[in-house]
């Protein structure tokens, strides 16, 4: 007994003591330390949709009249903005609006704002239209959208690309950390399902040392061939990811080379269409064309 009480004396003496912050014990301290961090995490994503509301509130008001068809985009920043188009017919300060929906999504978030919607069709006459954009290239103002999830047989990002470019005003929504020179990742492009590897393989030629393209999946691990479940959009199409590594120099120059592959159907850079960026910016909102288009 004596052996073991020894031993267990002996044990506790080689124990490394706690170390003590003032009177607090060192796990104390980092779960503080925790807390802290959340909470400034919580109020930089509080600020940020703020930041983004408030470029959504401008946007309506600077560009949606009464009596007009408007165009609604998808994406967070489009949301708000479809929210508050709502509180401003619900109010009576607007009225006689009526919404082309570029998602499934959207369509929902209009419906519970009371915004009387259409379907789009070719032709439709579009008097101005709003959406998020993945990143806008700095200086153009050229945009790539497409990049957010969508699920089998939902519409593509072609249906919104259309709306945009039928709309006789466009604007983007955006954070300001969207908003760069020198663009890298992801641009979608939509490929005809037959003969999809061919296509794939004359983009990635295309790029080649400067992007990977990977077929986009519906569910699951992506991979270059899209996994066991390849995305397939409502028109029948692949999506695939051309996944930029190096920073893309001039984006119309891409969207040119992508136009004239056999089998591409659609990609998503929107270049080459006079457009408004609504910027949120440090507690700020910043309204760019192509005459000022560099955010200070």
């Amino acid at each position: 007994m004596d052996a073991i009480a020894g031993a267990s004396v002996s044990s506790s003496a080689r124990l490394p003591r706690l170390r003590r912050i003032g009177n607090v014990a060192p796990a104390t301290v980092r779960r503080r330390s925790r807390r802290r961090a959340v909470a400034r995490s919580s109020a930089a994503a509080d600020a940020d949709v703020v930041g983004l509301f408030d470029a959504a509130k401008l946007t309506v008001d600077r560009f949606v009249e009464s009596g007009m068809v408007v165009g609604l985009g998808s994406g967070p920043a489009s949301g708000l903005a479809i929210q508050y188009l709502g509180t401003r017919l619900r109010r009576g300060s607007l009225t006689g609006i009526m919404g082309i929906p570029s998602s499934t999504i959207s369509a929902t978030e209009a419906e519970k704002a009371g915004i009387q919607v259409s379907s789009y069709k070719e032709g439709t006459q579009i008097d101005f239209a709003f959406t998020d954009a993945d990143v806008i290239e700095e200086d153009t103002l050229t945009a790539v959208i497409g990049r957010r999830k969508t699920e089998s047989g939902d519409p593509s990002f072609m249906e919104e690309k259309s709306i945009v470019k039928s709309a006789g005003k466009l604007a983007f929504i955006i954070g300001h950390e969207k908003y760069v020179k020198g663009i890298e990742g992801s641009i979608p492009v939509l490929v005809k399902s037959a003969n999809w590897i061919d296509t794939a393989e004359e983009i990635d030629d295309l790029f080649l040392g400067d992007a990977e393209v990977w077929r986009r999946p519906s569910i699951g691990t992506a991979d270059p061939l899209g996994g066991d479940f390849p995305l397939v959009t409502k028109e029948g199409h692949h999506v695939l990811d051309v996944i930029f590594t190096t920073p893309i120099l001039d984006l119309g120059k891409v969207a040119e080379s992508l136009e004239k592959i056999a089998g591409v159907v659609d990609h998503g850079i929107v270049s080459s269409i006079p457009s408004y960026v609504v910027v949120a910016l440090d507690g700020e909102v910043q309204l760019l064309d192509e005459k000022s288009s560099v955010v200070p």
